[in-house]
């Protein structure tokens, strides 16, 4: 199955997105309120997804985290919620939101989602309290992440380094997994001056 896509972002639509991997376009829905963290046509993207495959049809859902995908494939462990209720989950609210209703036992805040009655929502507690990931702790990382690079960025656009540059170096430093701002810089340095 497919269980990621890196590619260029063709068409960035409410109904999906359709990124270009390889010279194909592959059709990917995604939760509405990740669209606006998805970057526009013509721009690099990485999701993780997953495939859906019936009798009649191969779908892919992509989220922007592997976390939000874990929250999509634990919905779809309970009976009744298919791949189409479980992104309308994670549209009517970020995915921290939702695991923090869940275990809060919210019923109130939980059948303001499109499609989701009271009895649902009761069905959904039931079944995921204490059993979702947290997003918390990763996303508080990911904060801290983006703003090593930023400040990385910023001291390369300091040294005279174009921007667009400087974010390609940085980017691939982080991709390394190099987390220290030091390192960072030192890494990137070494990726402008091979270029």
């Amino acid at each position: 199955m497919i269980a990621s896509l890196k590619g260029i972002v063709q068409s960035k639509k409410p109904e999906g997105l359709i990124i270009e991997v390889g010279g194909v376009g592959y059709r990917v829905s995604i939760p509405l309120c990740n669209l606006v963290d998805i970057p526009g046509p013509g721009e690099k993207v990485f999701l993780h997804t997953y495939t859906h495959v019936r009798e009649d049809a191969l779908q892919l859902f992509g989220f922007l985290s592997e976390e939000e995908r874990k929250v999509f494939t634990t919905l779809l462990g309970i009976s009744g919620i298919g791949p189409k209720l479980g992104l309308a989950i994670l549209s009517g609210m970020p995915a921290q939101r939702f695991i923090e209703a869940v275990n809060s036992e919210d019923v109130a805040l939980l059948s303001t989602i499109p499609g989701l009655g009271k009895k649902t929502a009761l069905r959904l507690i039931l079944e995921l309290k204490g059993k979702l990931p947290s997003l918390e702790s990763d996303e508080a990382y990911g904060a801290k992440e983006r703003s090593l690079a930023e400040d990385a960025v910023s001291a390369l656009v300091n040294l005279g380094y174009k921007k667009p540059s400087a974010d390609k170096a940085v980017d691939n430093a982080v991709r390394g997994g190099i987390v220290a701002i030091e390192d960072i810089i030192k890494e990137a340095l070494k990726y402008l001056t091979d270029k």
